[in-house]
């Protein structure tokens, strides 16, 4: 039987695949391969969220850029674009955690590492791809 996370553990798994992501992004590595290089093996929802990021790829980022509005996906600050791309498959991928929840915590995330108008922004695309990923 496995154990159901605390919540701050769940928030530290988003917050550690965001590391992963960005990490990925800054090294010109993909997502698993910076998964791959830990010395301590992530934990599941942080597999989960990093392997489903980069598996996903190009469906989040086409329903991304579709919803962001006056923004491409290569002005989006690195932080911004990889908490939209773990919300959104969250949001496609994950039904068993709740809309609110999704984007509670891509606001937290970007709040802690973006920038003052990064939150409005992360809120209003995940807000507006709940109808486009969530049946």
């Amino acid at each position: 039987m496995a154990l159901i996370p605390r919540p701050d553990e769940r928030s530290e798994g988003r917050e550690r695949a965001l590391y992963l992501l960005y990490e990925a992004e800054s090294k010109g590595i993909t997502p698993v391969e910076a998964l791959e290089l830990q010395v301590l093996e992530p934990d599941e929802l942080t597999r989960t969220l990093v392997r489903g990021v980069a598996e996903h790829r190009d469906r989040l980022d086409a329903a991304i850029d579709e919803r962001a509005t006056g923004w491409t996906l290569a002005r989006m600050p690195v932080i911004d674009l990889n908490v939209l791309r773990i919300g959104a498959f969250e949001l496609a991928e994950r039904p068993d955690v709740p809309t609110a929840v999704v984007l509670d915590e891509a606001v937290r995330l970007v709040k802690q590492f973006s920038t003052d108008d990064s939150s409005r922004f992360v809120n209003g695309v995940l807000a507006a791809l709940v109808a486009d990923l969530r049946d």
